[in-house]
């Protein structure tokens, strides 16, 4: 699956055929889920300089075969990365979220007590399997910042309202928001920590692993179609185009393996703009990933959305998950950050 020479060494290290045959006979129970995911957590290191490449092939691998694997695979390694970067270890046999979205109107609020913990009271948007995990590492305000801890889930005052997601793409996937009612959590990191050290916008860069990986499956897909109809140029046009988009979103993903894996302490000047590299390959990453999906929808005609389960589920699952991309938003983000401090060559 990984074709490209740009990856780094560490990408050697992953087995993607034999993760995709793990996912893929995995039923789809929360339970199996989750233990798939500490499984792999279990023999992937945790996303650092020196393990990048590994780390993203495979997020890749994992959403090849199942897109919606991908997204709870995903959260729980980043959180046990981040805990590491802390220097906190996870309790064993514990099962882990990220939540640090805000919306509208929803606040979360976290007050300092005298023993170092803190209270959370309020409504925290977006929360991925918020009902079936364990553990959570939330952002909350404190003061003028945001701070992240780790929460148990299952303390009283915790309410996941699974019912508000009423999404077609990943239902398997609750993300509605949770109430949190005087719940106890510890602090990780000091304030501002978790969104200025440089592990976020690598963490950010293993979602969109997850995208080119969903992708990868529907090329696949269109693939199979264009050799059960070798006189189709039609199809032939289709395979080629999108042969060289997944190419495309591949090699961001493994050119930011390398600079992150090459990423050493030295002069100042040095350390990459991470915010830039990041957001980059993001939506490099998210305008291929549109375009196989929106080429293989057209291609394929209505049969196999309607008839092949896994056909129509991945491209419903990748529609929704790639909205965790901006868009316009990110792509005038790249252009700040641009305007305000360089970063590009020209």
């Amino acid at each position: 699956m990984l074709r490209t020479a740009a990856w780094p060494p560490s990408a050697t290290d992953v087995d993607a055929p034999a993760l995709e045959r793990s996912a893929g006979r995995l039923s789809e129970t929360h339970a199996d889920r989750l233990a798939f995911a500490r499984a792999v957590a279990s023999t992937t290191p945790p996303l650092a300089s020196g393990t990048a490449g590994r780390f993203f092939g495979t997020l890749a691998a994992v959403a090849a075969a199942d897109v919606a694997l991908a997204r709870t695979v995903e959260p729980h390694l980043d959180a046990l990365g981040i805990l590491a970067q802390a220097g906190v270890d996870a309790p064993a046999g514990t099962t882990w979220g990220v939540f640090a979205a805000e919306a509208p109107g929803l606040r979360l609020e976290a007050t300092e007590q005298q023993d170092g913990t803190v209270l959370l009271h309020g409504t925290k948007p977006w929360c991925s399997l918020a009902s079936t995990l364990s553990h959570a590492l939330v952002t909350a305000h404190s003061g003028d910042e945001r701070r992240l801890v780790a929460v148990d889930l299952r303390q009283d005052g915790v309410v996941a309202h699974d019912d508000a997601w009423v999404a077609r793409g990943m239902p398997d996937v609750p993300s509605g928001p949770v109430d949190f009612d005087g719940v106890r959590a510890q602090p990780v990191g000091d304030p501002g920590w978790y969104l200025t050290r440089p592990g976020f916008a690598w963490g950010g860069i293993g979602v969109a692993a997850c995208w080119w990986g969903g992708a990868v499956g529907l090329g696949r897909t269109l693939r199979a179609l264009a050799e059960e109809r070798p006189a189709s140029e039609l199809l032939q046009a289709a395979l080629g185009a999108t042969v060289l988009d997944l190419a495309d979103a591949e090699s961001a993903l493994a050119e930011a393996a390398c600079t992150i894996d090459d990423a050493r302490a030295g002069p100042e000047g040095s350390v990459p703009d991470w915010p830039l590299l990041a957001q980059s390959v993001r939506s490099r990453v998210r305008r291929a990933v549109d375009a196989v999906r929106e080429r293989v929808v057209s291609t394929i005609g209505p049969a196999p959305l309607t008839a092949d389960a896994s056909v129509a589920a991945r491209v419903a699952d990748l529609e929704l998950y790639v909205l965790q991309d901006h868009g316009a938003r990110d792509l005038a983000r790249i252009g700040r950050i641009v305007v305000e401090r360089g970063g590009v060559a020209w």
